[in-house]
């Protein structure tokens, strides 16, 4: 008798078309697809769009501080404050400090450029802010698909993208197929849009594969860390909205802090480190919690409540970074690319302007019966976009303080920026970027150890509790998604060269360096459940060992209105 009837047989991949795959709901990804529907509704034309998000819903792994600029939703939507959208709070005063251990010095608002202003802004929690866009986009006839973690590119014989495969889960954590075994379902597009935020997976793989970043500076990076507190309501001033820079980092390191006061008594509180800093010994969780010890923050937050936590890379490269935006049979938009404007902290408007600019693009390209080509015409677009100008006119700030420290780059950078405000041209140029942020840091033999004070429970706290507020949840029985290439460098190189820094600049306790009980025999333990998806360890690795892939989809944290 043959053996062949009892053979488990291999599930097959369904495929489903569209026009266009989107692959991450955020600002750019939403954008993009109610751009498209619009166009054809204009156009009378239908056409098919379909957005993946890894999150378990829309908005479930969206953190942003966030003020945003409405100046693209105000395009795409113009009615969106009669549409309901979540805008409630506009800001109403800006202050910026520079601190000290203890005190604090206000810098005059007249000495900032006008481009720093947040007249007209409104401090949101970004997550609701696509949740909401996300039912636009869904009363429009976009498919969206939560849960779904895009995992794998598909290339036709060209070479070009032709899709995503999305949703592969039920693999045991040595690789094995469990029961449940679902192989996942290739997404096929006319065009692929890559809209997955900072450090994509995808992106990432793109990126090189097609040598997009070819004659651009490296791409610079941040790390944001983000509490949401519930205020007493006498310590609550809606649409106050407070920058500082200085104390705790020195004017040597990179970073800044934000504290705004939103709608409902909260405030969202964070803090920003640059990624290019030099001490291995650097914790930016725990400077984050001596921070919210300054005087200036702990009067608004004592006898308050946080009721969530979580953190997310940033890129902070801007326009010397920006890659190449298209590729053989898609684009690149959102901080897929980067286009962050870093001295005003902000991110969205621009990513929700490029992906409306693809999406022209695209729509613009199916019309004339094209697909799987090059969108070149959207990096002109880009070119000419106001997009280009707002991160152009800030080019040297990020290059400046990383070269000058925080008194020489501020002074410099605020006099660029002044320059572009008054003439429309500095007189700097455009300065380049140093090395990659991985390639920075110091030898722990050569650098100062850091006493951080214990946790009080009440303001600041260790990273564990922290992470509980976050919702963070990965199924423990699945591949790690957060690859080691050497298993051996974090022992072997890391450890006696760095301290094992993944230790420290991790805000989530993923990477533990455990010994045995007469403190020998040091191994590298990864905790992947309590990852938050910051991206971090596959920025800052000074190995370039650990490389960040989607888990399952659903899995992760799950931010309800960060």
């Amino acid at each position: 008798m043959s053996d062949q009837g009892t053979q488990t047989q291999e599930p097959q991949r369904e495929a489903m078309e569209y026009d266009i795959v989107i692959v991450g709901a955020g600002p750019a990804g939403l954008a993009a697809a109610i751009k498209l529907k619009q166009l054809g509704e204009k156009e009378g034309r239908e056409i098919s769009v379909c957005v993946l998000e890894k999150g378990s819903e829309v908005g479930a792994h969206i953190m942003s501080g966030a003020v945003v600029d409405p100046i693209a939703l105000n395009e795409l939507i113009p009615d969106w404050k009669e549409k309901g959208a979540p805008l409630n709070t506009p800001v109403t005063q800006d202050r910026f400090y520079v601190l000290g251990k203890a005190g604090a010095i206000r810098v005059p608002n007249f000495t900032m450029p006008k481009l720093m202003s947040n007249h007209g802004a409104y401090a949101v929690s970004l997550g609701n802010v696509c949740r909401w866009l996300g039912e636009q986009a869904e009363a429009l006839g976009v498919e969206i698909y939560p849960g779904f973690a895009a995992s794998e590119v598909l290339y036709r014989e060209d070479g070009s993208v032709k899709g995503v495969v999305a949703g592969v889960m039920g693999i045991d954590h040595e690789g094995n197929k469990k029961p449940e075994y679902e192989p996942g379902v290739e997404l096929l597009g006319k065009y692929v849009f890559i809209a997955e935020g900072v450090r994509g997976s995808l992106a990432k793989q793109i990126i090189n594969g097609f040598d997009l970043s070819k004659d651009r500076c490296p791409q610079k990076f941040g790390i944001g860390i983000k509490e949401l507190w519930d205020v007493k309501p006498e310590n609550h001033k809606p649409g106050q909205v407070t920058h500082t820079m200085g104390w705790p980092l020195g004017t040597k390191t990179g970073g800044g802090t934000f504290m705004y006061h939103l709608e409902n008594n909260q405030v969202a509180v964070g803090f920003v480190v640059h990624l290019n800093y030099t001490n291995p010994y650097l914790s930016p969780y725990n400077e984050f919690q001596r921070f919210k010890h300054h005087p200036l923050v702990a009067d608004v937050l004592e006898g308050g409540r946080r009721v969530a936590y979580g953190a997310r890379a940033i890129t902070e490269g801007g326009f010397q970074s920006v890659p190449k935006l298209s590729f053989p049979g898609g684009a690149l938009i959102g901080c897929s690319a980067g286009f962050v404007n870093l001295p005003r902290i902000k991110g969205s408007h621009n990513a929700m302007k490029t992906g409306m600019l693809a999406a022209q693009e695209a729509f613009k390209a199916i019309g004339e019966g094209r697909q799987g080509d090059e969108l070149t015409s959207y990096q002109i677009a880009y070119e000419n976009s106001w997009v280009y100008q707002d991160l152009k006119r800030v080019r040297n700030v990020k290059p400046l303080w990383s070269k000058l420290g925080l008194v020489g780059g501020l002074v410099l950078g605020g006099i660029d920026m002044w320059m572009h405000q008054l003439f429309g041209r500095g007189f700097l140029g455009t300065i380049k970027h140093g090395k990659p942020d991985y390639a920075t840091l110091m030898e722990a033999s050569k650098s100062k150890k850091i006493d951080y004070p214990k946790p009080d429970g009440k303001l600041s706290f260790d990273r564990l509790t922290n992470v509980s507020f976050s919702a963070t949840n990965h199924e423990e029985d699945q591949p790690v998604h957060l690859c080691l290439k050497d298993p051996s460098i974090p022992i072997s190189q890391n450890l006696p060269k760095y301290d094992e820094p993944a230790q420290r600049y991790c805000p989530a306790g993923v990477y533990e360096v455990l010994t045995d009980e007469n403190g020998k025999n040091p191994r590298f333990q990864i905790n992947a459940q309590n990852c938050v998806h910051c991206k971090t360890c596959d920025i800052k690795d000074p190995a370039q060992n650990i490389n960040w892939c989607v888990p399952q989809g659903g899995e992760g944290p799950n931010y309800p209105n960060m």
